[in-house]
């Protein structure tokens, strides 16, 4: 349990090792993909990832987000909690998130072995902002935005594992 009351998660049935999709699903400049055009998901804007000299590939280290949403300035700083290659990995939100529709959230994925390859199940749990105009957006948009943001990760490692490698 993560003492954060909301949650969503989507999972798929991929073809191929474990290993192959850890190493795929362990690139936060692919998971955080989706977010870096403006969108209506992201109120117009966008953000971009930073990381620190670790890349976001061990425990410990810092992945910073910045950007616009719904005209508000966003920052978020995550750390990685967990990673068990092939299988899992957690990171979540550290310090104040200056988010719009979440507030402090925990993320990761799983990857379990199949007889026909592997099931990658990615998830969120998150809170709501407290209050002001950021919590009623939240109650409005949070559940939607929790699950595009599970999906479009969960797509984009399904496609780039897919894709031809050359």
């Amino acid at each position: 349990m993560t003492g954060l009351p909301l949650h969503f998660e989507a999972s798929a049935a991929i073809t191929g090792s474990a290993e192959s999709i850890f190493a795929i699903a362990d690139e936060p400049d692919l998971l955080t993909r989706h977010m870096r055009e403006p969108s209506l998901m992201m109120g117009g804007g966008s953000m971009r990832c930073d990381l620190d000299a670790l890349a976001g590939k061990a425990v410990g280290s810092v992945i910073r987000l910045t950007g616009k949403g719904f005209g508000f300035a966003i920052t978020v700083e995550e750390v990685v909690k967990e990673r068990t290659p092939p299988l899992r990995k957690v990171w979540a939100t550290i310090g104040t998130p200056q988010l719009v529709v979440i507030r402090d959230y925990r993320m990761g994925f799983e990857i379990i072995e199949t007889a026909e390859g592997c099931q990658l199940r990615v998830w969120i749990d998150y809170a709501l902002p407290q209050s002001g105009v950021r919590h009623w957006l939240g109650r409005l948009l949070a559940p939607t935005f929790a699950r595009w943001c599970v999906e479009n990760m969960l797509h984009e490692v399904q496609r780039v594992h897919i894709a031809p490698r050359i």
